[in-house]
């Protein structure tokens, strides 16, 4: 059995989501804090904790079999790596932004203007695309504080929330990517037995969090109002209670389809619901 290896970033905005997702996939490892490797005692894995600049090129030249990275990071590194699993954390969009009071408001005004950015290649993408000829500064951190310096006439940076734009007197007026945490595998492992098994860890993991157990109480003359709202996985669970003529739904549903449909479930009969989280769903 081969012992594969992961790498993932060592600090920042995905060491902590990078972490929990292994461990809800019930791998066991300690000390990743302290050390740059850690081994999983429970399934053949190392996980290495690296900069995030440098996973891409890690899984691409076979170093580490797989890495947790930003999409981002991918594109901007130009990285041969293949795509397993989008993990829906580090979710981000990389925008241009301008001073508040700047009278650039299209992509075209950025003709022969100077741009700050930690990221160039897909910058320079972007412009060669809209046909725009603009001086790209690649600047390493504190993006942000480059037209309020005159050292740019524009930025372009990663805007999660947009606090930070808007605490440096900046505005975003065009977006040129989205990006999220993807797990990734060099090229030729996808159907690697334990990549396999790994990917199928992750995924019960994130449709169990979108997903909640639900359990109502109905009479069996609305049974079939109450089964047609409630899907589950392939068909609700239904049980018969001690009073005669009730019975209990189990099911499975979406936890944005169940808030919207509430108030169908109660108006075709549905009693005493509850809701519980999952912590795995294997299909």
């Amino acid at each position: 059995m081969k012992t594969l290896k992961i790498a993932i970033q060592k600090s920042g905005r995905l060491n902590e989501k990078s972490v929990e997702i292994l461990k809800n996939c019930g791998l066991s490892f300690e000390n990743y804090k302290s050390s740059l490797i850690s081994t999983v005692t429970n399934f053949p894995l190392e996980i290495l904790f690296l900069r995030d600049d440098d996973i891409p090129e890690y899984v691409q030249d076979g170093i580490a079999d797989l890495g947790i990275v930003g999409e981002n990071v991918i594109v901007e590194t130009g990285a041969d790596v293949s795509y397993l699993q989008k993990l829906g954390f580090g979710k981000c969009s990389l925008k241009i932004a301008v001073k508040n009071d700047s009278d650039i408001n299209s992509v075209a005004q950025l003709d022969g203007k100077v741009i700050a950015t930690s990221y160039p290649v897909i910058l320079e993408k972007f412009l060669k695309a809209n046909q725009v000829e603009a001086q790209i500064r690649n600047i390493s951190g504190s993006v942000e504080i480059g037209p309020g310096l005159g050292l740019s006439d524009a930025i372009f940076d990663i805007v999660s929330t947009g606090g930070t734009l808007k605490n440096n007197g900046l505005r975003p007026f065009t977006s040129v990517m989205d990006s999220q945490a993807a797990l990734v595998c060099t090229p030729g492992l996808e159907f690697n037995t334990e990549v396999l098994e790994l990917v199928q860890r992750i995924q019960s993991v994130l449709r169990a969090r979108t997903t909640k157990y639900v359990v109502l109480n109905v009479e069996k003359k609305n049974l079939k109002a109450v089964v047609e709202l409630l899907p589950g996985v392939k068909s609700p669970t239904v049980v018969p209670l001690f009073e005669e003529d009730w019975v209990a739904v189990h099911s499975v549903i979406d936890e944005q389809d169940f808030w919207v449909k509430i108030n169908s479930l109660k108006a075709a009969g549905a009693q005493g619901i509850v809701v519980m989280p999952i912590e795995k769903i294997i299909t």
